[in-house]
C-alpha cells in the first residue's frame, strides 16, 4: 500500500475506494496481510512530525501501532535496483519509486490513488 493508503486505513477510511476496500478485505480473507513498504514509516513519522497528521499518541506508539497491523516490506538491494530502473513517467520522488519497486518485486499490486503512479502503469495500481 502507498505511504497516503496507510494513512487512510488507520484514520479514515472513509477516503479509500471501493476497489481499494475490496483488495484489502480480500488480502486479508485470503490470510497475506497487508503489505506496506518499510519507508511508508519514515513518511508517516515526518507527516506527524510536521503536523501534517494529527493523531493522540506519541510517535513512537503511534509508528508502532500501525507497524503491528502490516507486514513491513524492508529496502533491499534488488529493490533499490529496480526502483532506479522504473520509467521516467513514474514519480522521481525515491520514496515512491521504492514503494513502487516493493510491489514490483514483491509482485503485488500496489493500492494507491496516486494519478501519476496510475498512468505510468509500471507497477499494477488498484484504486
Amino acid at each position: 500500500m502507498d505511504t497516503h493508503v496507510v494513512v487512510w486505513v488507520v484514520l479514515d477510511p472513509s477516503k479509500l475506494s471501493q476497489q481499494a476496500v475490496a483488495a484489502i478485505e480480500k488480502s486479508i480473507k485470503v490470510g497475506n496481510g497487508i503489505a506496506m513498504c518499510g519507508v511508508s514509516l519514515l513518511e508517516i513519522a515526518h507527516l506527524v512530525a510536521r503536523g501534517r497528521i494529527q493523531t493522540n499518541s506519541l510517535l513512537e506508539t503511534f509508528l508502532e501501532q500501525i507497524e503491528s497491523r502490516f507486514v513491513i516490506l524492508q529496502l533491499n538491494s534488488q529493490i533499490a535496483a529496480r526502483a532506479a530502473q522504473l520509467p521516467v513517467s513514474y514519480p522521481r520522488d525515491p520514496m515512491d519509486r521504492i514503494i513502487g519497486a516493493t510491489a514490483i518485486v514483491e509482485d503485488l499490486p500496489l493500492v494507491t490513488a496516486d494519478a501519476q503512479i496510475q498512468q505510468s502503469k509500471a507497477v499494477k495500481a488498484i484504486w
